[in-house]
């Protein structure tokens, strides 16, 4: 997997010495020498990963990492800080500054690379969220951009078999967040399936294999994105490197650093509610892109597609499909009368009554205008008929109260109703036959259903 890797440092051979280890694994390399240069080049690039030196002068890299972070064009950029510090205070300086890694001089290559690769998996799933939602944004069915999200008041489920170690941690947590312990593996797969923004693993626990537990999670839907932490013995190197293959997001050494841990499980719950956040947003467009906003009933678009799905199995021996065509009589002059605002509320009220009036395998639908449809598999034309009548003597039936209930209209519906013939038949030519009833029970004075068989 390649990625194009931003090189930060003022001294020209530790930049060169990275450019070649990288670039003989097939990396992108872009390099800078200084702080601003390195945010211009981020801003202009976008890079996947930047490598970022931390003693620099001017401008030093907790601060330049600080600058990335703040920016909302630069934030999801993952940052690794290279240092030869290897001091507590300077680690949690660089985490709390929003850094997503240490990497200590002389750079140990098997966990630089390790890093890396874990790392890029994680921007490239968050630059196709982001493009999907930059996509939202373009074509109007997503508003704005995500406020500043916080790291603070997560759901923490600690999964350990250690009592000391465990309770520990959520005294620690405690502080902040919501943590929950589990030391049964089999509840704890359970319980991560649930409302959680953060799964810490102790990856040494003798009970059970806290990797094995992390795979089995990352290969379940419905905890493959969840984030997890993961404590281990750094002097286990393979182990250490494993984790970090197998999908573990960040890893924590033993004995586990108070401070460390909290800016840890912030860094993950804060990328979490992002991505999240993200998710939310695509699901959202693709809501909007097939729903119809005036009524909430599906568009035209998703109709078309599911029309075409049933049609072909019809086609191939399988169940008739019918359609029917609603038209509301004389909607022209609840417009011209009354207004676009108060025909817009009969819209709204007539696709309520026709929602609440077909069956759950039905797929009611606004055609345009004041025009619907109801796509109904596995129905024939009478009983597509019988479910028209009955939506027809419903909207008939009752007035509708518009305007504040200061109006009260009487509203009918015209109704064509056709069904497939054969292998032959085609959506294009159901609708029309649909169509072609609409306009018979139209010219026979409207408020009726007309079937079509042919």
């Amino acid at each position: 997997m390649s990625a194009r890797i931003l090189v930060v440092d003022d001294i020209e051979a530790n930049v060169r010495l990275l450019e070649a280890k990288l670039t003989a694994e097939y990396y992108e390399v872009l390099t800078a020498r200084d702080g601003p240069t390195a945010l211009a080049l981020a801003a202009a690039e976008k890079p996947d990963i930047v490598l970022l030196d931390v003693m620099m002068p001017g401008m030093d890299g907790f601060d330049v990492c600080r600058r990335l972070k703040n920016d909302p064009d630069t934030r999801h950029i993952p940052v690794v800080l290279v240092t030869a510090l290897d001091g507590r205070s300077d680690r949690i300086q660089g985490l709390e500054a929003g850094a997503d890694e240490f990497l200590t001089k002389p750079i140990d290559d098997v966990m630089l690379f390790a890093r890396v690769r874990s790392l890029t998996r994680l921007k490239l799933v968050m630059d196709e969220l982001r493009d999907r939602e930059a996509s939202g944004r373009r074509m109007g069915v997503i508003a704005g951009a995500a406020n500043r999200l916080g790291g603070a008041g997560g759901r923490v489920l600690i999964v350990d078999d250690n009592p000391r170690q465990a309770q520990r941690l959520a005294d620690e947590l405690g502080v902040e967040h919501r943590p929950v312990v589990e030391s049964d593996i089999e509840k704890a797969a359970l319980a991560a399936k649930g409302p959680v923004d953060l799964l810490i693993v102790n990856a040494t626990a003798r009970g059970f294999d806290g990797l094995r537990f992390a795979a089995q999670l990352r290969s379940d839907e419905a905890t493959r994105h969840l984030p997890i932490l993961a404590i281990i013995d750094f002097d286990e190197r393979p182990r250490l490197v494993k984790a970090l293959e197998i999908g573990v997001n960040d890893v924590l050494a033993k004995p586990v650093d108070p401070e460390e841990l909290a800016a840890r499980a912030r860094t993950q719950i804060r990328r979490k509610r992002y991505t999240d956040y993200l998710r939310d947003n695509l699901d959202q467009s693709l809501e909007l892109a097939v729903t119809d906003q005036l009524t909430g009933l599906h568009n035209r678009r998703y109709m078309t597609g599911q029309l075409e799905a049933l049609v072909r199995r019809a086609q191939r021996g399988g169940d008739p499909v019918a359609a029917l065509m609603v038209d509301i009589d004389h909607f022209k002059k609840i417009n011209d009368t009354y207004g676009h605002d108060v025909g817009d509320e009969v819209l709204r009220e007539f696709a309520a009554r026709l929602a609440s009036n077909v069956r759950a395998i039905d797929l009611p639908c606004r055609y345009g205008g004041e025009e619907f449809t109801v796509i109904m598999p596995d129905t024939g034309l009478a009983d597509a008929e019988r479910i028209a009548e009955r939506i027809r003597l419903h909207v008939a039936g009752a007035p509708f109260r518009v305007a504040h209930g200061r109006e009260i209209l009487t509203v009918t519906i015209s109704i064509g109703v056709a069904a497939t013939l054969g292998e032959t038949d085609t959506p294009e030519a159901l609708l029309k036959r649909a169509d072609a009833a609409v306009y018979e029970a139209k010219a026979a004075g409207r408020n009726r259903v007309i079937a079509r068989a042919a």
